[in-house]
């Protein structure tokens, strides 16, 4: 976590408040914090709307939030759409 928050020129305890509001996890190996490879581009994420946007941890949180009920939705539409096909385009 250590060469991240340098690559990035941030500080620890943003990524460690984002640890402790459930946004990323971070995992301990002999003292040593990691952030998993795969939430990397979340992370990015975070550090954009906070450092460069100026968004607080709690707007964060929210806008995490409506992003995932987003995808959701999308996702539902997606699924209802190939349901709709089914009865649209009889054999």
């Amino acid at each position: 976590m250590t060469d991240l928050c340098t690559f990035h020129h941030i500080d620890a305890a943003f990524i460690q408040s984002l640890h402790t509001s459930g946004l990323i996890e971070i995992t301990t190996i002999s003292d040593i914090n990691y952030v998993h490879s795969e939430q990397l581009h979340l992370l990015e994420q975070y550090i954009r709307l906070h450092y460069d946007l100026d968004i607080n941890l709690a707007g964060i949180e929210a806008i995490t939030y409506l992003l995932e009920k987003m995808e959701a939705m999308q996702q539902e539409i997606r699924t209802l759409k190939n349901k709709l096909q089914v009865y649209e385009n009889p054999l």
